[in-house]
């Protein structure tokens, strides 16, 4: 059996710096915001190259405070508009609704999954504000395009970066350090994940920063003193021990995963499957390797009669949740499309050239 992901294999390699990093949180006494936290935000700032990384609970709150930063400073409203991409998980849209904005919905790219900047223009108002670009399965979204587009129309831009780490345009700028400011999932499965939840912001605003730092703690600018309306979204002292584990190996693991790529890439041939876009650079850094297939439930079953796992990213789109039914009217095809017939198949550093040599066999015999 092959399964889509171990996690207890993927994280059994880093056992004995987990278990020293375990025994130093424990006797710090330290629990919450202590060096960890710290040496983490500086270490993944180092590393996106940008001047700030906020570290908070998670990467729906790293979106959440973003956006909520940004009304806070005046720069965006209740009932403003955020374009989003139609093609993604329901986390990058909740934020939008639960602060009382308004989600425009935009088709992607048939080729990249992600945000198509061609359809952006037409949908633009007087209440557009912000356009929120994801990085889709570990690929950069077109960020060069999108940016000429918030710059043209004077609108914030900032990116859903949970499953893009690492990730790098052809200037070799990082995700994280396109935009105005970038939010970060680090959940276990991650190609950078902590052992829970955990994610952060990136930026180089200043004042977006202080006021996220604030935000994250209850508004406090001091012990009992609070000076803005914030909610409780700090990053774990544990978790971030485990991110700066990780972080060591990151662009190790990242071309790991470009490798496997390449040879599925390379090696899978049927006509019944059509395989994800790569540039072949590294501004894919393959959190995801997404099939998309004619007959997905047929295709489900062979690889689980030939003891592969597969899962399915995603099967219903945001806007067809009962979650955001008042978007259930909306027709977006492309969208729908692709996430009736998507499949992913096993791909991290814990897999082993048999089998990947397995997996690409009984694909090519479906």
């Amino acid at each position: 059996m092959i399964p889509f992901l171990d996690l207890k294999t993927y994280n059994n390699r880093f056992n004995p710096e987990i278990d020293e990093a375990f025994r130093d949180f424990l006797d710090s006494g330290h629990y919450i915001l202590g060096d960890q936290v710290r040496n983490f935000e500086a270490g993944f700032a180092s590393y996106c190259g940008t001047e700030h990384c906020i570290g908070t609970a998670n990467g729906l709150d790293a979106l959440n405070l973003i956006l909520r930063a940004w009304m806070h400073m005046g720069l965006l409203a209740t009932g403003d508009e955020v374009i989003v991409p139609a093609n993604t998980y329901i986390a990058s849209i909740l934020p939008v609704v639960q602060l009382g904005l308004k989600p425009i919905f935009v088709e992607p790219d048939e080729q990249t999954f992600n945000l198509d900047p061609e359809n952006i223009e037409s949908v633009i108002t007087k209440r557009t504000k912000v356009i929120l670009a994801v990085h889709l399965y570990g690929q950069l979204a077109a960020m060069k395009e999108l940016k000429d587009i918030a710059e043209k129309y004077d609108l914030l831009i900032m990116e859903d970066a949970a499953q893009a780490h690492g990730a790098q345009n052809e200037d070799m700028i990082f995700a994280g350090n396109l935009s105005h400011a970038a939010a970060f999932s680090f959940y276990p499965t991650k190609n950078l994940g902590a052992l829970g939840d955990a994610g952060a912001v990136t930026t180089n605003d200043n004042e977006l920063q202080r006021l996220i730092r604030q935000m994250r703690d209850y508004g406090r600018s001091s012990k009992y003193i609070n000076d803005v309306v914030g909610i409780n979204s700090r990053l774990d002292e544990f978790q971030a021990a485990i991110l700066n584990i990780k972080l060591k190996v990151l662009d190790q693991e990242n071309n790991k995963r470009r490798e496997m790529a390449d040879f599925y890439l390379s090696q899978i041939q049927n006509s019944q499957i059509q395989l994800p876009f790569y540039s072949g650079k590294k501004d894919h850094v393959f959190h995801q390797f997404v099939l998309r297939v004619k007959e997905r439930p047929a295709f489900i079953s062979h690889m689980k009669a030939s003891q592969i796992g597969t899962l399915i990213h995603y099967p219903v789109p945001p806007h067809k949740q009962k979650a955001l039914i008042e978007f259930n009217h909306l027709d977006l095809p492309v969208t729908e499309s692709i996430h009736e017939h998507v499949v992913s198949i096993p791909l991290n550093p814990t897999l082993h050239d048999d089998d990947l040599k397995t997996i690409v066999k009984h694909i090519n015999a479906y």
